[in-house]
């Protein structure tokens, strides 16, 4: 009897530990949270498109990138840019075009923007002399509006991109609250840059969440640690830019708030002598990141 026992549980013993082993939750990989749609803004590499079009094209599509953004057609006409993009897996989405142009033909800022397939056409820069100020304020709040309008009736969202410098003391508030107060919701919308944001003293996740209806996009960068933040110059060496992930900005929190508040797209912006190198880095980091 003590055989046949022994026999039985040397049976049951193999026959456990031939089947397939449940993994305990911890043992398993955690999945990202961050979803995207994730894009690049092909400013990131201006040098390179200015010797090379087709070729640094290319090198887009091996960084896996779906989505792009624009600045500029790197002397290409919008609809062979728009080919060139197209043949290499990558959606026009959005594209930022000069303040003049906004101010001054909105109409052909339509026109080339769905030739280029555009769903998103904005604004990237107010020019202003010394600090920006409420007249300043005033006439692109004048500009947007009309912008939007234009746009809109050929199906295309106006928007603006913040740069950091729009945070000047206005009453109880500042220049960007009036920016946003000012403009229309239905055709004016925003791009955080939440490099900009930052560098100007202001925590991005903070804003997402006070305009919860008005950001449409977002600029994903991330800052050198040990810079000083709280200028309103929106402009600082370039080579402040890092792989996302390895800066100071808390990009958990970040990326949570803008997926709560419902941004559309999202694009890496990186502006550094180093973005062929680190925007696969900054790509496997938003792959894996949880929030």
């Amino acid at each position: 009897l003590s055989t046949l026992s022994l026999s039985l549980s040397l049976g049951i013993t193999i026959l456990f530990s031939s089947m397939p082993q449940i993994s305990k939750a911890e043992d398993k990989p955690v999945e990202g949270s961050f979803k995207g749609p994730l894009g690049l803004q092909l400013y990131s590499l201006r040098n390179q498109f200015a010797k090379d079009v087709p070729g640094t094209l290319d090198t887009v599509k091996s960084f896996g990138i779906k989505y792009g953004e624009l600045a500029g057609n790197y002397n290409q006409t919008p609809e062979a840019f728009k080919e060139q993009l197209l043949a290499r897996g990558i959606t026009p989405i959005s594209g930022h075009f000069g303040y003049e142009k906004f101010r001054d033909h909105p109409e052909e800022v339509a026109k080339e923007a769905e030739a280029l397939g555009l769903k998103y056409a904005g604004c990237a820069w107010i020019p202003h002399k010394g600090d920006f100020d409420e007249k300043t304020c005033r006439e692109a709040i004048a500009i947007f509006n009309h912008a939007g309008e234009v746009l809109a009736a050929h199906g295309i969202q106006f928007f603006y991109h913040t740069h950091g410098y729009e945070f000047i003391p206005h009453g109880d508030s500042n220049l960007f609250d009036l920016l946003l107060k000012e403009t229309n919701p239905k055709t004016v919308s925003y791009e955080m840059d939440i490099f900009w944001i930052a560098f100007a003293g202001k925590n991005p996740a903070e804003l997402l969440n006070q305009y919860q209806n008005r950001w449409m996009l977002m600029h994903l960068k991330d800052m050198r640690k040990g810079l000083k933040t709280g200028s309103s110059a929106g402009g600082t060496d370039q080579s402040n830019d890092v792989t996302i992930g390895t800066g100071q900005l808390d990009m958990p929190s970040i990326l949570a708030a803008a997926k709560k508040v419902g941004v559309k797209y999202y694009f890496i912006e990186d502006e550094s002598p180093e973005s062929v190198k680190q925007i696969p880095q900054s790509i496997n980091y938003l792959e894996k990141v949880t929030f």
